[in-house]
Parts: C-alpha cells; sequence; structure tokens
C-alpha cells in the first residue's frame, strides 16, 4: 500500500500554541526530522478538515484543550535525509485550556515553552515556517 509523505506527497497540519509570547514546541524522536523541535501535528486523515486535524492532532500530543484557532500559513516540507514530502497547512491559537504534557512519549521526548526570540534548536521545516509567518 503507498504511503502519504513516502510514496506520494501527504497532506499535514500544525498547531502554533502561543501564550505569553512563548510557543509551545515538542522535540520528535521519529523521521521525519527525529531530534528536531516541532509545532504539534500531523496528518490530516481522509475527510477530516486540516483546521480539525490541527486541532485533534494537539489535543492529542499536548493534552490541552483547544478552542478556536485561525489559518497562519502553508508549509512544504521536502526532506531528502527521510525521503518524505509533505504539504502542511498550519494554525495558530492562543485559545486553550489546560497545561502541556507528554502524551506520546513514543514519539516525542520532550515538550514545553519556548520565547520566540530564544527558539531551541534544530527546528524542524514545519515549525520554522510558522515561527517565520508569525514573525
Amino acid at each position: 500500500m503507498a504511503l502519504p509523505g513516502s510514496d506520494f506527497p501527504g497532506v499535514g497540519c500544525g498547531l502554533a500554541i502561543l501564550r505569553d509570547g512563548k510557543i509551545l514546541l515538542c522535540r520528535r524522536l521519529k523521521a521525519p526530522e527525529a531530534g528536531h523541535w516541532n509545532i504539534v501535528g500531523g496528518k490530516v486523515d481522509h475527510m477530516e478538515r486540516a483546521e480539525n486535524a490541527a486541532r485533534r492532532e494537539a489535543e492529542e500530543e499536548s493534552g490541552l484543550s483547544i478552542h478556536s484557532t485561525r489559518f497562519l500559513c502553508i508549509s512544504e516540507q521536502v526532506i531528502e535525509a527521510d525521503q518524505q514530502h509533505w504539504i502542511s497547512l498550519i494554525y495558530v491559537t492562543e485559545d486553550f485550556s489546560g497545561e502541556p504534557h507528554l502524551t506520546e512519549p513514543d514519539k516525542l521526548s520532550d515538550i514545553g515553552w519556548f520565547d520566540l526570540s530564544a527558539l531551541p534548536q534544530p527546528l524542524s521545516r514545519f515549525a520554522a515556517d510558522a515561527v517565520r509567518a508569525l514573525g
């Protein structure tokens, strides 16, 4: 069976979650871009709106309850080292409740708030595009 991102460009989504001038980032354990800091996000399922997928993925990865979101940008990731190609719709929110915590330790090694002027490295392409769009 053909796999999105590997056998054809996949459709992804992401959510830049902001609080008090900081952005929520998580560190990836798996490809693509293992070891990179990323905004929360993932794959858009068939017949799922990208905005709803971004909310779902954010809640799954952070434990937060996400309320309203707005469109931020489109990001295209062509990651030759991992042979991955994704086109992602990225949203942004400051409207959420709860405190983030690691809910998927098999996929993420760390999660936390980072000042937009002092971001950890390396950033994933996905996160870098979101940060640039926020600027």
